[in-house]
């Protein structure tokens, strides 16, 4: 398990309750960290049965003020990174295959959004890129797959004060109130693992190039 804060991963690693969990820290957007963090699971493991690329930051700036600088940083973390994560990972997983990779997009890739175009483009582009990959990775043989979340209770979701968007008028007014959330509430990060532990899981072996949307029913609504 790896993250960019040193501080988080053994917090997150915490509750696996496993002793074979390794918190490591690693930047995403620098290819050199990611190839010693594989070649250091290999090390330590023997082997590298699955990826889930799940790195990404927000931006909910407007068109006009988007900033060029951060726009580059937003596509390096969340999409570019997915691509170096294979790439990286990729002689590994040939080695254990049959191997899986599941990629984390999002239902803000599939749908227009305002004032996140960078966030909703990159996740409309990892979308894509899962289906070449599994395409191209079949022989190997690795599956490829994503999983797209829709509302779920993260830190992404927390306001500047602390407080959840989830908890706002507006939230309440246009997803519950107006069930465009049929199950009307915010999903948890179990709700999210639960299916990419599937798709890396032999009980999909046959499921390669989908995007399984785990939303509580939003998309159905569109």
């Amino acid at each position: 398990m790896t993250d960019i804060d040193q501080l988080d991963a053994p917090e997150m690693a915490r509750p696996a309750g496993s002793g074979d969990w390794v918190p490591m820290h690693m930047d995403v957007t620098d290819r050199g960290a990611i190839t010693t963090v594989m070649a250091s699971v290999t090390n330590r493991f023997g082997r590298l049965d699955g990826l889930v690329n799940n790195a990404a930051i927000l931006d909910a700036s407007r068109l006009d003020g988007l900033d060029m600088d951060r726009y580059r940083h937003l596509m390096r973390t969340n999409l570019d990174s997915a691509l170096v994560c294979t790439l990286e990972a990729l002689p590994h997983l040939v080695a254990s295959a049959p191997s899986a990779i599941v990629n984390i997009a999002s239902i803000m890739g599939m749908a227009g959004l305002r004032d996140s175009i960078p966030y909703a483009t990159a996740k409309a582009g990892l979308i894509n890129m899962t289906r070449s990959l599994a395409i191209e990775l079949a022989a190997y043989p690795v599956r490829v797959n994503a999983v797209a979340p829709g509302f779920i209770q993260t830190r992404m979701s927390l306001l500047a004060d602390g407080s959840s968007e989830y908890d706002t008028d507006e939230f309440k007014d246009v997803y519950s109130k107006h069930r465009k959330l049929p199950m009307g509430r915010p999903g948890s990060p179990e709700e999210i693992a639960d299916p990419v532990a599937f798709l890396l899981s032999d009980a999909a072996r046959y499921i390669t190039g989908q995007t399984l949307v785990v939303d509580g029913g939003v998309t159905a609504t569109y």
